[in-house]
């Protein structure tokens, strides 16, 4: 019977069958949660509909149940949860903590060059604020989260400690994560406004996630340290949205040939089905986890004691 207290998840993106990489935060999650004899959750996120593969999640699924990693509950699709974010969106724009956001990138390029301000975080424009005060008459294409925390809701100090002193403490967000340790990161400063809903019409990963964790109960999220830069953000809104935050764990990663993360663009090999006590074997070394077994479920246990030894 499992614990109220522990509600864990994995949350695999559709837009391929699993590879080593993803593994490895599959077998993360799971024993965290039956080391807390917590429940174990999936969650396909598939909100990004046009990068998704079809039939992809279904091959997800037969890959976990192949590796012994079945879910205590059915699986729930994001794809199908829209008027969730809706109601999200909604409560956000109410608190005056989202706005909409007519700038393409090319807008916002031309707005970070005026400034001549650092525009590249990732591969990714940080967003000046070009919209906080309105439209001015442009089209929406998109909704975005502003970014400059304040506890008391009142939006026009927002905005201008948001432009005028983006680095002070109040815009910091502190969280403790389970193996990295302290964590610090001003949102304000360092992403800027994020997007909640995209030109397209689509749910960005942010308020996606948030909304679908408290929606589920999850209580401790295990994943690749990958997603680790996406904590304060996700912090942000579930303080804004009135939410419990999750503890947080964030995994070692499975690297390519190219010393970045193992991921279908860097050629990760498809997970080998035939192979699964190999695959979970292999997945166990890279959280720091010796195990030599014959079998799928004799490869689970051990890797259960030696997480629970840990």
């Amino acid at each position: 019977m499992a614990a109220p207290g522990y509600i864990g998840r994995f949350a695999p993106s559709p837009t391929g069958p699993l590879h080593a990489g993803s593994l490895v935060a599959a077998l993360a999650s799971w024993l965290d949660a039956k080391a807390h004899s917590g429940l174990w959750l999936v969650r396909i996120e598939d909100v990004d509909t046009p990068r998704c593969v079809l039939g992809a999640a279904q091959t997800i699924l037969q890959q976990l149940a192949d590796c012994g990693l079945h879910p205590d509950q059915p699986p729930v699709y994001q794809s199908q949860r829209g008027i969730l974010y809706q109601h999200a969106l909604d409560q956000l724009v109410a608190q005056s903590h989202a706005y909409p956001c007519g700038c393409s990138r090319l807008d916002i390029q031309t707005a970070l060059a005026t400034t001549h301000q650092q525009h590249e975080r990732h591969d990714e424009l940080v967003y000046p604020g070009t919209c906080r005060a309105g439209l001015d008459g442009r089209k929406a294409r998109s909704w975005r989260f502003l970014s400059a925390f304040n506890p008391s809701n009142e939006p026009e100090a927002q905005q201008i400690r948001a432009r005028a002193a983006p680095d002070i403490i109040a815009n910091q967000v502190d969280w403790v994560d389970r193996r990295l340790g302290a964590q610090r990161q001003n949102v304000s400063a360092e992403v800027g406004d994020f997007v909640l809903k995209r030109a397209d019409g689509l749910w960005a990963y942010q308020l996606a996630v948030v909304v679908d964790d408290a929606a589920q109960g999850v209580t401790h999220i295990v994943r690749g340290c990958d997603l680790a830069d996406n904590t304060a953000r996700q912090i942000m809104l579930q303080r804004a949205l009135g939410l419990p935050q999750p503890q947080y764990l964030h995994t070692p990663l499975v690297l390519g040939l190219d010393g970045h993360k193992l991921s279908k663009q860097n050629g990760a090999a498809t997970l080998d089905a035939c192979e699964p006590v190999l695959a979970l074997q292999s997945a166990a070394l890279t959280l720091g986890l010796h195990v030599k077994a014959d079998s799928v479920q004799e490869c689970l246990d051990m890797a259960l004691r030696a997480w629970l030894a840990a």
